[in-house]
């Protein structure tokens, strides 16, 4: 047994009390693009019964309880209920980052689940998500570059971290590839997709070798040199992108 199924196992079985109608994974762990250790565990529970403050307390008392397993600050649950979830813009319960808070089930984390989500317990997505309609799941995307991704560019400290690089240009390429064809890939197949794109080679390179090559953090002037050659790329394109759509 792997680390993440240990920590998994554990889960499912905390939530017994809870009774659960479904419990999915979405992101790397369900697409096959998961990397143990690096990459983050997302899951959606799907209760039965309204999530009043006594069964948030229950939820922060089971994760609280999780804290100290390998994996556990990876991993990431949003809480929702039938009837509340066909509410693409309905903030839900989530741990996340070792809290909780309440974010939406974005509509691209509702087509990852209805595309490949993994079922971990109980129905599957469609019995419970109703499906999304491509104008939702397009409008999204634009909306997420266009107003997100478009204005972090423009912040010049965060781009010396792997991971704006990593993201800022793995979401541009999935981004591109759902408006252009209507489809989700993984992280992985965006790293294919991003030399055809007119990506820069150099980053592609560094972003293949710290995720799958296992290459440590980069140091020194390529910092800055990948920084600048990021954003001088990412900006005009995801004005490009959202010009288009």
């Amino acid at each position: 047994m792997t680390t993440t199924d240990a920590l998994l196992d554990r889960l499912l079985t905390a939530m017994t009390p809870l009774a659960p109608v479904a419990v999915w994974a979405h992101g790397s762990l369900a697409g096959g693009d998961y990397v143990e250790g690096r990459s983050d565990l997302d899951l959606v529970a799907v209760l039965d019964h309204p999530i009043a403050p006594r069964t948030v307390w229950r939820i922060a008392l089971l994760h609280t309880r999780l804290r100290t397993a390998s994996l556990a600050g990876r991993l990431h649950c949003t809480y929702l209920t039938p009837p509340t979830a066909a509410d693409a813009g309905r903030r839900h319960l989530t741990w996340a980052h070792q809290q909780l808070f309440r974010r939406p089930v974005t509509p691209v984390t509702r087509a990852e689940l209805h595309t490949f989500g993994r079922v971990l317990h109980g129905a599957p997505p469609a019995d419970v998500l109703p499906p999304v309609p491509d104008g939702e799941l397009a409008a999204f995307v634009v909306r997420d570059q266009r107003e997100y991704w478009r204005r972090e560019v423009d912040r010049a400290t965060n781009w010396t971290q792997d991971v704006w690089v990593d993201l800022g240009l793995l979401t541009f390429a999935r981004a591109t590839v759902t408006l252009r064809e209507g489809r989700l890939i993984s992280k992985r197949e965006a790293l294919d997709v991003l030399p055809g794109l007119g990506a820069p080679g150099e980053v592609v390179a560094d972003i293949r070798r710290r995720r799958y090559d296992g290459a440590p953090p980069p140091r020194g002037e390529w910092v800055l040199r990948r920084a600048r050659l990021t954003r001088d790329y990412l900006g005009p394109a995801i004005d490009a992108l959202v010009a288009g759509s």
